[in-house]
């Protein structure tokens, strides 16, 4: 074997193994994809979507508030914060119902039903007793508390119908009554007409369509067929054609839809004040406080067309936020109404998802111009007590059947916390393992010498 050049043994040069193949790239796009399709079916995102939503829209809402209707409080002599801090006070209330309501369990709520119901048909009917019932913009449905407090009843009766709707249904599920049309019909459609004769009463079309929506989402949850619900849907559908025409202002409303120009005598001055206001907020918007149609020529700024004057200082980046809150809103009541097994649960969050997600949808479409103004608040957003004790309350309801899902509680339970233990663990103190940092300690000590100290 020939040595080398420097006389000494050859080299012997180790033979280069082939690389491993290295494995391929994953896409960013896909794996990102997919860790947001992981996290969103985790089975608390539904509770933290309805939370997290309804608390970032009320202080959105109370934001806005305060911006839209500083102007309207002094042009009525009053302080410039006096419809913010009754909205505030009212905030605070609804939130103590919202715990309330999200600690109760199925079976109070159940129990809540007929004394809700019965409680909202006395003070609906209550309204129309001359001397107690109060006429606002020319609709007869609030009752007077003392001084600046009033309450509209109608805006219970949604939670009423909610929640006795589907306790009724749940029960009638439970000895299989719903294949039978008459049990499916009788008695929700009769109260639920009642309901509405009791607000027609006081001439507010507006409530009455959402609770119409209510009593169809109902139907549409306990499996109505199709000739009934057709049935059903005409029947209301005549109605409010009847009453549409009976009454020239809501004949009005519905010339209105997509008018661009104000009209001789003015009747489309709030729908196109309310284009003005979303048009000139641009991309993000004039700036917070800073709107122009809220200085008079845009009416009901801080309650039905609240959403305007979110447009024209936040901009498109703020409508397409309360657009993606409400959104994820109803998406997370869907998913609860559609993961339970529980007949209540599956009705009365498909209800109150119905509720909010149909408001919503009206109010922003009558802003936008595509639906006629029907006069209802936007919901946990507008200015009002009466509507935001209800709806908060029946937030509470959803978060409630969320942390009931079985896939929900085995995740809160396997939750530690972050700082000591749980109260009642299992085992005494002396026989529970000892902390990580007196282990540590015992260590140190063993390890010493005996000469330090």
């Amino acid at each position: 074997m020939p040595g080398s050049r420097t006389g000494g043994p050859p080299v012997q040069r180790a033979t280069r193994r082939p690389a491993a193949p290295r494995p391929p790239r994953e896409n960013s796009v896909v794996g990102l994809y997919a860790r947001a399709r992981k996290a969103w079916d985790r089975p608390l995102t539904a509770y933290y979507l309805i939370l997290g939503g309804s608390m970032l829209i009320t202080v959105l809402g109370l934001v806005m508030v305060y911006s839209a209707s500083q102007i309207t409080a002094l042009q009525m002599s009053l302080p410039g914060s006096y419809f913010f801090r009754k909205q505030m006070l009212a905030a605070v209330i609804g939130a103590t119902l919202l715990l309330a309501a999200s600690r109760m369990p199925v079976k109070l709520h159940r129990a809540l039903a007929y004394p809700i119901l019965a409680g909202a048909v006395f003070l609906m009917a209550l309204v129309q007793v001359p001397g107690i019932g109060v006429a606002v913009n020319g609709n007869q449905n609030w009752i007077s508390l003392g001084g600046s407090f009033q309450v509209q009843p109608s805006e219970f009766g949604k939670l009423a119908l909610v929640l006795w709707g589907a306790d009724l249904l749940a029960r009638k599920q439970d000895r299989r009554l719903l294949a039978q049309w008459k049990h499916m019909l009788v008695p929700l459609v009769p109260v639920a007409f009642l309901l509405l004769g009791l607000i027609m009463l006081g001439g507010d079309m507006g409530t009455a369509i959402i609770l119409t929506a209510i009593l169809f989402g109902l139907l549409w949850l306990a499996g109505a067929p199709t000739r009934l619900f057709v049935s059903v849907l005409s029947v209301a559908a005549g109605l409010g054609v009847i009453l549409i025409q009976a009454s020239s202002n809501r004949l009005e409303r519905f010339r209105c839809i997509g008018a661009t120009e104000m009209g001789p005598d003015g009747s489309c001055w709030q729908a196109v004040h309310g284009i003005y206001a979303l048009a000139s907020g641009g991309l993000f918007g004039s700036g917070l406080g800073a709107s122009v149609e809220k200085w008079g020529q845009l009416p009901e700024a801080h309650t039905d067309f609240i959403f305007a004057v979110t447009g024209e200082e936040l901009g498109l980046a703020g409508t397409l936020s309360v657009l993606a809150l409400f959104a994820a809103l109803g998406y997370a009541g869907i998913r609860v109404a559609g993961r339970t097994e529980d007949p209540f649960v599956r009705y009365a969050a498909g209800g109150v998802t119905t509720w909010i997600t149909a408001q919503a949808v009206i109010n922003i479409g009558a802003v936008l111009g595509l639906l006629p103004i029907a006069g209802v608040p936007l919901p946990l957003f507008s200015y009002g007590g009466s509507a935001l004790l209800p709806t908060m309350f029946a937030i509470g309801l959803l978060i409630a059947f969320a942390r009931d899902e079985p896939a929900a509680r085995a995740a809160l339970a396997m939750r530690q916390p972050r700082f000591g233990r749980k109260r009642g663990a299992e085992g005494s103190a002396s026989n529970r393992s000892p902390r990580r940092w007196n282990t540590m300690r015992r260590r140190a000590s063993a390890a010493r010498t005996s000469g330090e100290r």
